[in-house]
């Protein structure tokens, strides 16, 4: 499935163990994520992508996912740029927790997404 040009998957396709890159800001993390998400807030993605390429698979698709697909979608095709196995998370956290996938805040608590 394409979102525009960009290539997206729906969070009903992911599997347990996918990697998922959160780009959202700090707050919205702290309040609701995915756990085991690596979290590089979109602001800060350039100057930290050395944290993602330490952290994603080799071999692997990166899934990038923030709050509804708008920020994911630009991260998602900056790294397809790059030439990285990557795709924009369709709906984002929201359709993450509509689907009852589990949010989790700061401490590891049931979080909310913001």
């Amino acid at each position: 499935m394409a979102f525009g040009s960009v290539p997206t998957v729906d969070v009903t396709e992911l599997a347990d163990g996918d990697f998922l890159l959160d780009v959202r800001e700090d707050a919205e993390w702290q309040a609701g994520h995915a756990e085991g998400a690596l979290h590089i807030p979109m602001s800060e993605f350039v100057a930290r992508y050395g944290e993602l390429t330490d952290a994603a698979p080799q071999d692997g698709r990166i899934n990038v996912i923030c709050r509804s697909g708008g920020r994911s979608a630009q991260v998602t095709m900056y790294l397809a740029q790059q030439g990285i196995d990557a795709v924009n998370v369709a709906g984002g956290m929201e359709a993450w927790a509509v689907s009852g996938r589990p949010v989790v805040d700061a401490e590891g608590q049931p979080g909310a997404v913001v």
